[in-house]
């Protein structure tokens, strides 16, 4: 029976389209597609029996090479005319022939169904020549290129033509020349007879359920069909294949060719580079899912099945914070772990937190509820917090800024202005294409019922720590109850829910009674975690004490910054521990020292060994890192307890080692060579506690006895004493025969392979005792990964005793830190005082740009003396550009500082303890929340005077500029006297409106004036009055905090400095003089009124007509 040839579609159907419409096979076809269709009628046993292409006969290939290609300017009427070939089928004359082979093909060929005809003419074989312009007619390159397309035809099953183009139009625009040959077959060219009903049946049934797709895409189907929302990299033997829309997707991402392969787009990526490739599409806001073969080659010979598809399941699922797992955590410089020198496990981010959202809105009380879940998969993490919060969602931006998250999880009706804060988060953070990703899920799923339903069930199906956690857990606030149920489900899609097993985990994301408020504006306008100018570390409180050797201190210390502490005892102690680090000499701390140095990320380690994600490389690097820490402190002990006098620091350096113990026990069970090659088979050297892994390699140890005894036999057989088993390609024991003894092999002996000396054979007993051995070894694979899965989770018990173990390093390792930013120099230990409210500092210094100017000592230290009894509240004043925005971050950032624990850089410094510091500074409107510039700054103080208590520190720089004159003094003045008054918070205001300092004299007690002082060159007056045109003045800053208020701001003098025309410096002093001169005309009017006012009688009036 005659093959229908498909037609190359110029659309290729996607998987998505796949889904839509569910249905693969048009049922419905045009006519012009029905008449086609004709074609591909088959008989009833030609239907049931393998789709093979018939060969050509003899005469039939002579004339399919005489043959090159059909004119594509051939109408229909002249292939009717053409002669017809012997035997039935079509041919064409000698002189068109030699026509026919001038032409050439367009470089694609795309082939073309023939004419139709009765099926009584239809041929058991057909075929396809197909021009091509480089073959330039050569027989031979069309044969082969014949043979590759007959080739692809037998492996894979005739695909219907999409849309109604007619195949000679297609051809035509295609530029493809191609002719189709029905060839003679058996029997005179007829094939069996079916009747016209059952024929029409039988093709009517053939084209309803023949399927349009390969096996492998019918399977990429079904696993995309469940997994819709994610990229598959499905593996195909050495490489990872995508897709349909996912390959172009991941073509477009990982700037890769995207080529056509059947039905679907696809490109494909090697298997050993497929953590790269995951890490990029995942930062590009993708979810990742990796296909792997869950049967191998060899297991697969072994069954009924052999030639059907491999089977293969989704192993793995990767998002942005659950990069988890051997695809995407390889182990960097393994073979430094013999000298102790390795790389990080994993180079990821310092944090990678997922979000988890849930709101709900009050009608009775008017107030929005909003609680979160923060959960690091990748080190064990989980933070909680249930808030109130405003129309400006101040309070969740602060969290969100302290956390940091790479991805969030939501609820689809999400309130208007949370999602708008979101969107502007996540555009905010992203940094080229990587950003935050967002996922909307059910919002059934945030439904307080339905959230507790999954609580309740997770809980107490985890017997281990079940009640306990539950009750622990059910303690928290409903709100984050509803972000925690949503969680578990989301986690549980890629296997990493475990981490929220313990309650010991959760952490409170906010405490007041633990650590200072700093808030979202805080944040940003003391460039506390980063700078303003380009979102980077560099220039930021944090990239000043950040000197931490190993990951997890540097997540470590960002909380430190991000959350100083309030107790007392607890900064005291850190300050000791610093202050030891400072000026002790002892050999035990830099020895200490030494120990954090090229260290893996052992948090990150510990929580993939957890999750049962680990490789057997890296839990050889984590587990000998946590071994050597743990020998090498336990030799210090007795060093520790003699030398180091902090109780914060020995506390922690004689827990580490107990804590670590139980490491050794597993480390000493595994064998280095095995782990650093993966070769779980050979891992265990003791396999004491492994009696399946034992019996497994007694079996294989039997039949390799059994085919050593066989050798003897050969031996004889082929009378060759010194015979042995050769390998060759992987094949074992072959048995090599020179091809002059060819004779004295035996005829059940099967050959394997040969050359032009020797044949390899294999003989029955070793054909048999081979395919046990492989059987018996891919057995002891399986095997060993369920004891490997096993022995992960023996380790999984102590995860909690060496994550403990690991925070002690951690805080070492800030310690060591903090030391190192107090021997940068002039830097002191600040004194607190719990009880007092004060802030006195001498020569303080701005942490960040005392240390962008170098050594120096460019710049001008400054003194800062708040009282809260006494003048708690300074107003300061000067010049634009002069230092006072510097000058209020710089008593901000230091008592950020000294809170930390940290040193300061200042000569002197008395502070009491601040519960809170609250900023206003600079000018910004916002526009995805609807405010304008002056809305954003009174917003911002609404917040202000809503949290702030006398124990806080608050920063108001320029408020009431963003209105009238007039209106801006008002609320300006008002503002800070209400702070003065009522809030009685220590305030750092700075202005340049001149009657708010007016406030010194009404509040002598509280208030005092301060300008940052600095040197006027005033005009020549006698210049500007001959010539016409007026100077602005020339001021030098001195930057020095000078008692007492500035007269006037000089903001030419930045213009000046910002290189504004001339011609418009001068119009502007011009303008400057005249309004200050009508200024200063109603003040001298205003105080002569006065004084007449105040005359009283005749002498007085004297007096005053002659004074004046």
């Amino acid at each position: 029976m005659p093959k229908s040839v498909k037609k190359c579609s110029s659309r290729q159907t996607s998987v998505s389209e796949y889904f839509t419409k569910m249905s693969g096979i048009n049922h419905n076809p045009a006519p012009q597609q029905l008449s086609r269709s004709k074609q591909k009628h088959k008989s009833v046993d030609d239907f049931e029996r393998p789709r093979k292409r018939a060969k050509l006969s003899l005469q039939d290939q002579q004339q399919e090479r005489d043959l090159d290609c059909e004119p594509t300017g051939a109408s229909p009427s002249t292939k009717e005319t053409k002669p017809t070939l012997s035997g039935g089928a079509r041919g064409v004359c000698s002189s068109t022939l030699e026509k026919l082979r001038e032409f050439t093909c367009a470089a694609e060929p795309v082939v073309r169904h023939g004419d139709t005809q009765s099926e009584g003419n239809k041929a058991d074989g057909a075929g396809s020549i197909i021009c091509d312009q480089r073959s330039n007619g050569r027989p031979d390159q069309q044969n082969s290129y014949k043979n590759q397309r007959q080739k692809s035809e037998e492996e894979h099953e005739d695909e219907e033509v999409e849309g109604g183009e007619s195949s000679g139009t297609a051809a035509t625009k295609e530029n493809i020349c191609l002719s189709q040959f029905a060839m003679s077959g058996q029997g005179g060219g007829k094939g069996k007879g079916v009747e016209p009903s059952r024929q029409s049946d039988v093709s009517a049934s053939s084209r309803c359920s023949k399927s349009t797709y390969t096996p492998l895409e019918q399977q990429v189907i079904e696993l995309k069909q469940q997994h819709k929302d994610a990229l598959l990299a499905v593996e195909c033997g050495y490489k990872y294949r995508f897709f349909g829309e996912d390959a172009e997707i991941a073509a477009k991402e990982l700037n890769i060719t995207c080529h056509q392969d059947h039905n679907f787009m696809t490109c494909s990526i090697p298997t050993h580079r497929l953590f790269v490739h995951v890490r990029r599409l995942v930062s590009h806001g993708h979810k990742v899912g990796v296909v792997k073969q869950t049967e191998t080659s060899a297991m697969k010979a072994l069954g009924a099945g052999k030639n059907t598809l491999f089977t293969r399941q989704l192993t793995a699922l990767y998002t942005k914070s659950t990069l988890v797992g051997e695809d995407v955590n390889p182990v960097c410089r393994l073979g430094d772990v013999e000298e102790e020198a390795t790389g990080d496990v994993v180079m990821d981010s310092a944090d990678s937190f997922l979000l988890c959202l849930s709101e709900k809105w009050d009608k009775v009380k008017k107030q929005l509820t909003v609680g979160l879940v923060a959960v690091q998969p990748s080190t064990g993490d989980v933070l909680v917090d249930c808030f109130i919060d405003g129309q400006s969602r101040s309070e969740l931006e602060a969290r969100i800024l302290k956390i940091n998250p790479v991805e969030i999880l939501v609820q689809s009706d999400l309130s208007e202005q949370t999602h708008r804060f979101l969107q502007s988060f996540s555009n905010a953070s992203a940094q080229g294409d990587d950003q935050v990703r967002v996922e909307k899920r059910d919002p059934a799923q945030f439904e307080f019922a339905s959230a507790m339903n999954t609580v309740t069930e997770f809980y107490c199906n985890n017997k281990a720590k079940g009640a306990h956690s539950l009750s622990s857990v059910a303690s928290l606030e409903s709100q984050v109850i509803c972000c925690l149920g949503p969680l578990i489900q989301y986690l549980q899609d890629f296997n990493l829910e475990r981490v929220l097993l313990s309650e010991s985990s959760f952490q409170h994301l906010s405490c007041k009674s633990d650590c200072m408020i700093l808030s979202a504006t805080t944040l940003r306008n003391l460039e506390i975690l980063k700078n303003q100018t380009d979102g980077g570390v560099k220039g930021s409180l944090l990239w000043v004490v950040d000197h931490t050797r190993t990951p997890f201190g540097k997540r470590l210390m960002r909380k430190w910054v991000s959350q100083p502490l309030t107790e007392p005892q607890s900064i005291s102690e850190r300050q000791d521990a610093v202050q030891e680090m400072l000026e002790s000499d002892s050999l035990t701390l830099n020895s200490t020292r030494s120990l954090l140095s090229h260290l893996p990320d052992l948090e990150r380690g510990i929580c993939s060994i957890y999750h049962k994600k680990s490789s057997t490389q890296e839990f050889y690097l984590i587990s000998s890192s946590l071994c050597r820490i743990g020998l090498e402190l336990q030799a210090l002990v007795p060093a520790i307890q003699s030398q180091i006098s902090s109780r914060l620091l020995q506390s922690i350096l004689l827990d580490v080692p107990n804590l670590l113990a139980p490491a050794q026990s597993f480390l000493k069970v595994l064998d280095k060579n095995a782990a650093k090659l993966g070769n779980k088979t050979e891992l265990f050297t003791d396999l004491s506690n492994f009696p399946v892994l034992r019996e497994r390699r007694k079996q294989i140890q039997t039949v390799l006895n059994e085919i050593q005894d066989h050798r003897k036999e050969i031996q004889q057989m082929l009378k060759a004493p010194g015979f042995d088993y050769k390998t060759v390609s992987g094949q074992e024991f072959l048995i090599e025969v020179k091809n002059t003894l060819a004779s004295t092999v035996p005829h059940d002996w099967v050959q394997i392979s040969s050359t032009k000396t020797v044949g390899r054979y294999h003989s029955p007993c070793l054909v048999k005792r081979y395919k046990t051995l492989q059987q018996l070894r891919e057995q002891l694979l399986l095997d060993s990964q369920r004891e490997w899965i096993n022995f992960l989770d023996r380790f999984g018990e102590h995860y909690h005793t060496m994550k403990r173990a690991i925070s002690h390093l951690a805080t070492v390792d800030c310690l060591f830190s903090l030391a190192e930013v107090a021997k940068q120099g002039d830097y002191c230990r600040p004194e607190l005082c719990e009880n007092q409210r004060q802030i006195m500092i001498r020569d303080g210094r701005h942490p960040a740009i005392d240390l962008l100017m170098g050594a120096h000592n460019q710049y001008v230290p400054n003194h800062t003396k708040l009282q809260g009894e006494g003048r708690r509240t300074m107003i300061i004043t000067g010049p634009n550009m002069g230092g006072k925005s510097s000058y209020i971050r710089q008593v901000a950032l230091i008592c950020v500082m000294a809170h930390m624990g940290s040193y300061i850089p200042a000569s002197e410094a008395h502070l009491g303890i601040l519960d809170g510091i609250y900023t206003r500074m600079g000018a910004s409107d916002n526009i995805y929340k609807g405010r304008s510039t002056f809305m954003e700054e009174l917003s911002e103080a609404s917040e202000i005077i809503s949290h702030a208590t006398e124990r806080s520190l608050v920063i108001l720089d320029e408020l009431g500029r963003g209105t009238s004159t007039h209106d801006g003094i008002a609320i300006a003045y008002a503002t800070l006297e209400y702070f003065i008054k009522h809030v009685r918070a220590q305030t750092l205001f700075v202005t340049h409106y001149p009657p708010l300092c007016e406030l010194e004299r009404v509040y002598p007690e509280h208030v005092s004036n301060y300008h940052m002082d600095f040197l006027l060159n005033e005009p020549d007056i006698a210049t500007d009055t001959n010539d016409g045109e007026f100077q602005p003045e020339f001021i030098t800053f001195l930057y020095q905090l000078t008692e007492g208020a500035a007269g006037r701001s000089y903001g030419l003098n930045v213009a000046r400095l910002a290189e504004i025309p001339d011609l418009i410096l001068h119009t502007a002093a011009r303008k400057a003089r005249e309004l200050e001169n009508v200024v200063n005309t109603r003040r001298k009017n205003k105080k002569l009124l006065s004084d007449i006012w105040s005359i009283t009688d005749r002498s007085s009036l004297t007096e005053w007509q002659q004074s004046h």
